[in-house]
């Protein structure tokens, strides 16, 4: 009699649970449809030499498992805008942080001039498979977003524009060649405040390609700003040093010359310029880079060098970006990716563990050398030309944590390249120092350098290529939210979506 009961009772519950999904508009069959990987789309947008400004949206059609994407995904690309931006070049690019489902693009160039442009973060309704693409004589596909506009242009620098900083959505920093940096506001597009630099003085004949005749190399190349938004570095032009200055007061807080050790260390010779052309901070704020022509010096928050960085074979670095990967819930492993000449990213754990020194300098200590976990590209992915600027990507599963990880490299050749990447293998390889490598899927082939160099194990595979037909100069990338289709059939089903827009500002401050 109790067994009745309870096979009763539990056929009514079940009963009872069907009722329920079939009211909230699901049912059995669509809650096991939503555990499998749904498409996703990366925006990304390329700058070029001849002044074309690219917007090109890549739709990832992942496999059945979402761990695996690269063996079962599929990449269709499609312009979503294509601006001539700038009358030269462009130089540099930068998005603002997320603000519902809009973000503001910002490119510099060498016509002294800054652009605003306004980008929908969300996918569009429209898709490739639905409604045919714009005619184009190229042959690729036009999928055009009516809610990516142009805000307008800014013009208070008087040299070309070098580099382009969000440190919050309320302010916009630029650095020029003009040896200023311009802290504007995103409420009005006014400018708060001007830091200038000092310019270098001439010693001897100038070396470089940016100094007219009789003159010397001044402009700032380079600047980041700490997670604090108190402090910043910035690199320049014909100067051996790097310049701390306080954002809160907009003074200068000091200044550090590289010792000629150093700059020996990382690859500057006697008739190397000598200057930092890049420089990050990591998220935590503990520490920062500053990369040179053939090599980079990783800094503590003491201003004193903690490790070296440089390619085997050795080759020129074009971008450097910090990429923090969480190991576990506890070890937070700072990774940092340099693009190099030859075609490759190449991965460096900056942990004093994952070191091997080999450097002296006039310290009491020597400077450790960190060893590479791993690359992606290079001979086993056949020629290539330069790496221009990369971007890399979490993205997140169904269940809102991030399962895998993406990078977008854009080649001078003009080409967009989609990776998957698996950093594990890489810092498990240094964990376990006698852990084999392939030698088939290794970046250099297995043979050694000339210089000695080992196998550097690849860690990443290619999803898809765009070819955009111009010389790349700068990439940036982000993952797109949900169609609004789909956001008003979770509303339909009580879900709470944040749809709102706008950068507005109360504050006048000059700090960020």
């Amino acid at each position: 009699m109790r067994k009745r009961k309870r096979a009763a009772g539990e056929g009514h519950s079940d009963s009872k649970r069907t009722s329920t999904e079939l009211r909230n508009g699901t049912s059995l069959s669509k809650t096991a449809e939503t555990e499998s990987p749904k498409p996703f789309a990366v925006q990304i947008i390329a700058g070029t030499y001849e002044r074309v400004l690219h917007g090109i949206a890549a739709t990832v059609k992942a496999g059945k498992d979402s761990k695996d994407r690269g063996h079962d995904a599929a990449v269709d690309f499609s312009h979503t805008f294509l601006f001539n931006a700038h009358s030269s070049a462009i130089r540099c690019l930068s998005l603002s942080p997320l603000k519902g489902d809009k973000l503001t693009l910002a490119s510099g160039g060498s016509d002294h001039t800054v652009n605003l442009y306004q980008l929908s973060a969300r996918q569009s309704s429209v898709t490739v498979d639905d409604e045919p693409s714009l005619p184009s004589l190229a042959g690729r596909k036009i999928i055009q977003n009516p809610k990516n506009r142009e805000l307008g242009s800014l013009q208070h620098h008087a040299a070309s524009v070098n580099a382009l900083k969000f440190p919050t959505r309320s302010k916009l920093l630029s650095a020029a060649d003009d040896n200023t940096i311009a802290v504007a506001r995103t409420r009005d597009w006014t400018i708060l405040s001007t830091i200038k630099v000092p310019i270098p003085k001439a010693h001897g004949r100038p070396n470089g390609d940016t100094a007219p005749l009789g003159g010397t190399p001044a402009g700032v190349n380079d600047f980041a700003i700490h997670p604090s938004m108190k402090l910043m570095v910035s690199v320049s032009k014909g100067e051996n040093c790097m310049r701390l200055w306080n954002l809160v007061t907009g003074k200068k807080a000091g200044v550090l010359n590289f010792e000629k050790s150093l700059l020996q260390a990382v690859g500057e010779g006697r008739w190397g310029r000598g200057e930092g052309f890049r420089v990050e901070w990591n998220s935590l704020g503990e520490e920062f880079v500053v990369a040179f022509e053939r090599g980079a010096a990783v800094f503590g928050l003491d201003s004193k060098p903690k490790g070296i960085i440089k390619a085997s074979p050795s080759s020129k670095f074009h971008q450097i970006h910090y990429v923090d990967h969480n190991v576990n819930e506890q070890i937070n492993s700072n990774i940092l990716a340099v693009s190099t000449e030859d075609g490759r990213v190449i991965f460096f754990s900056t942990s004093l563990e994952d070191s091997r020194e080999g450097v002296s300098s006039n310290q009491s200590q020597p400077i450790p050398v960190y060893s590479p976990i791993g690359a992606i590209g290079g001979v086993i992915e056949g020629p290539r030309s330069r790496i221009k600027d990369f971007e890399f990507l979490r993205v997140p599963g169904s269940d809102g944590i991030s399962t895998s990880s993406l990078i977008v490299t854009a080649s001078s050749e003009g080409s967009i390249l989609l990776w998957t990447l698996n950093l594990e293998a890489g810092l498990e390889r240094l964990r376990r120092p006698n852990l084999s490598v392939d030698h088939s899927n290794s970046v250099n082939n297995g043979h050694e350098g000339q210089d000695g160099s080992e196998a550097v194990p690849q860690l990443g595979q290619v999803l898809g290529k765009y070819e955009t037909g111009n010389r790349i100069t700068c990439l940036k990338a982000f993952i797109m939210a949900a169609t609004d289709e789909d956001d008003s059939s979770r509303l339909a089903m009580g879900d709470a979506v944040d749809v709102n827009s706008g950068f507005e500002d109360t504050s006048d401050d000059v700090s960020l």
